[in-house]
């Protein structure tokens, strides 16, 4: 369906989040999507994707992660983000992505969901998150951390539980939304994803986890050199499933 955009300014308590918004051209009300962007931030391909998504019915707000550093690209980035270019980008981005504590992560989430409930064409009901690289882990949190609000979570080539069972399981501990994760075959090892998946078991989450066949961290993103078209598809053919069934009634 026809999509419009804008950008807008998200209030938080450490000043205003610069956001890019992508929704159905209808007046009418649409359940809500937070997205968060992978660590390279918002940029035409996260853009793309969030209008791509907004086709399917949704309003998707687009939060820029590093606000407090200055406004999208909060970095300066190459069109293409290939292997000669990535280690001096990833050099330059990893103080932010180290300075955005769990603390920060979700005093943010909770601005950017009041802002997109409160927003004019955003339903009633509950919303979904989804996100990439450290945005997948981000997305966890926040479904996490509002149980009765966030209905469906997905994370993309995310860094969930690398931190090890103790914060997994904290993480797990109050979530109640559906949950999808899609890793990448160089991120997580298949002892790794069963250990990963027993903790999802364990928590009792309506869940698929699962391994993308011959994918490199990044599959999702076309302007990087891991960029994968099957599994970027795959990721399509597994979050609108999940957020037609959890958003229904939104």
């Amino acid at each position: 369906m026809p999509t419009r955009t804008r950008t807008l300014e998200i209030p938080t308590t450490d000043g205003q989040a610069d956001a890019f918004a992508a929704f159905p051209d209808q007046d009418e009300r649409h359940p809500g999507v937070l997205m968060y962007a992978d660590g390279f931030g918002i940029r035409p391909v996260l853009r793309e994707m969030a209008r791509e998504l907004a086709g399917h019915g949704y309003y998707v707000l687009v939060p820029n992660l590093f606000y407090r550093h200055g406004p999208a690209p909060v970095i300066e980035l190459p069109e293409h983000i290939g292997e000669e270019a990535r280690p001096a980008v990833i050099a330059r981005l990893m103080p932010l992505i180290e300075a955005h504590t769990t603390e920060r992560v979700l005093s943010d989430a909770d601005a950017y969901l009041k802002f997109l409930t409160a927003l004019p064409e955003v339903g009633a009901g509950p919303v979904a998150v989804t996100g990439y690289c450290i945005g997948g882990l981000l997305a966890m949190q926040t479904a996490g951390a509002h149980p009765g609000q966030v209905a469906a979570a997905a994370g993309f080539h995310g860094p969930v539980g690398a931190d090890g069972p103790d914060s997994l399981r904290g993480l797990l501990s109050k979530l109640t939304a559906r949950v999808h994760l899609g890793h990448a075959e160089s991120d997580l090892t298949p002892e790794a994803l069963g250990e990963l998946n027993q903790a999802l078991d364990a928590s009792g989450v309506d869940y698929t986890s699962e391994i993308y066949p011959g994918t490199l961290h990044g599959f999702t993103m076309s302007d990087t050199d891991a960029f994968h078209p099957a599994a970027l598809q795959r990721h399509w053919d597994r979050l609108l499933p999940l957020l037609g069934r959890a958003l229904a009634n939104s």
